[in-house]
């Protein structure tokens, strides 16, 4: 397999290996991934993730096996394992599938130049979504945004925040409030990170803040990433996401959802089919990251910590698509359906 680099994962000299988005953003360190074993847990452990991203790196790491030898079927359930590594993430099974067809029509030595056809497409998806949706947003906008869709959970640009860096760079100065994004952090310790390399002018806030802000008539658009759409245009991102939405409905604030068609299921009828991982107690209890552990709660005090929710479509203004920008209009003629 070629060399392949991007911001949070790199293919180089036959090594595979992850930025940990753990230890950011105090700490850049790089971990080798050489099994399915070290994927699934990298990808638990949130030591890589976005949904496209984990379906890139799964890719990598299949092709990668296949070129150190390993034989047809045990690619076959090292890829069923990775699979279920991240339930809610429908990019991780589309580029599996993907892999898989390779290998039962071509054999294994089609493995790696299927990865990086998938690595390579979802940078060319990044840029398209980046420009379709700078495209929407009006010079020198107040934009508020969710969880992180960078190029750390992308091969590209990213989702989202692609948008925000195509804004940017075409001169139209963005500020971004950032949501710190329960209960990782994600926003606080990964977006802000990511503004403060694109040199975007950023105000992070709490989660429980952005309704204020609202009321306020400092926001002009929300941008927000996705783990999976549904046909009807329901679509699942990091908790906290529908209560943007219903914010933003009420405030009557334009609220965009960014993602590349392969975020789409259109085997997925609505947001009620689409299964919401769940995750341990300590997330919520306390936090842990590069400064160490802090638990702040009583040790046994109950927890219910779903990673996503799943926000309905007739919140959203419009579905912002490598393939184009849809409104409630084309979603109902069900223009979902036909992505795949």
């Amino acid at each position: 397999m070629k060399n392949l680099e991007a911001t949070s994962i790199r293919y180089l000299n036959g090594t595979l290996e992850v930025l940990d988005q753990h230890q950011l953003p105090h700490q850049e360190i790089w971990l080798t991934c050489d099994s399915a074993d070290d994927m699934i847990a990298m990808i638990k452990r949130l030591q890589i993730r976005g949904a496209p991203l984990i379906g890139i790196g799964a890719s990598l790491l299949l092709a990668h096996l296949a070129e150190q030898g390993m034989e047809h079927t045990r690619l076959q359930s090292e890829a069923a394992r990775l699979r279920a590594a991240r339930p809610t993430a429908v990019n991780l099974m589309n580029n599996l599938d993907t892999m898989l067809t390779a290998l039962d029509q071509h054999g294994s030595q089609a493995l790696a130049a299927t990865a990086e056809a998938l690595f390579e497409e979802d940078v060319k998806l990044c840029d398209q979504m980046s420009r379709n949706g700078a495209e929407l947003i009006q010079p020198n906008s107040r934009i508020l945004t969710h969880c992180n869709t960078g190029s750390l959970a992308t091969a590209g640009a990213g989702t989202a925040i692609g948008v925000i860096d195509q804004l940017q760079r075409q001169g139209k100065t963005p500020h971004v409030f950032v949501d710190e994004t329960r209960p990782l952090l994600q926003g606080g310790r990964l977006t802000a990170w990511e503004m403060k390399r694109l040199g975007v002018d950023y105000t992070l806030i709490c989660d429980n803040m952005a309704a204020i802000l609202m009321a306020q008539g400092k926001v002009d658009a929300i941008l927000v990433g996705s783990d999976r759409i549904a046909a009807n245009g329901d679509f699942a991102n990091k908790v906290g996401t529908y209560s943007l939405a219903v914010n933003a409905h009420y405030h009557e604030v334009p609220f965009y959802v960014v993602a590349p068609y392969t975020t789409v299921d259109p085997e997925c009828p609505n947001g009620a089919a689409i299964p919401i991982e769940q995750r341990g107690a300590q997330e919520v209890q306390g936090v842990s990251g590069s400064f160490g552990d802090v638990c702040w709660s009583p040790e046994d005090a109950p927890v219910y910590n779903p990673a996503f929710d799943v926000t309905p479509a007739k919140l959203v203004t419009g579905w912002i698509l490598d393939t184009g920008v849809y409104t409630q209009e084309d979603i109902a003629e069900g223009v979902l359906s036909q992505l795949k």
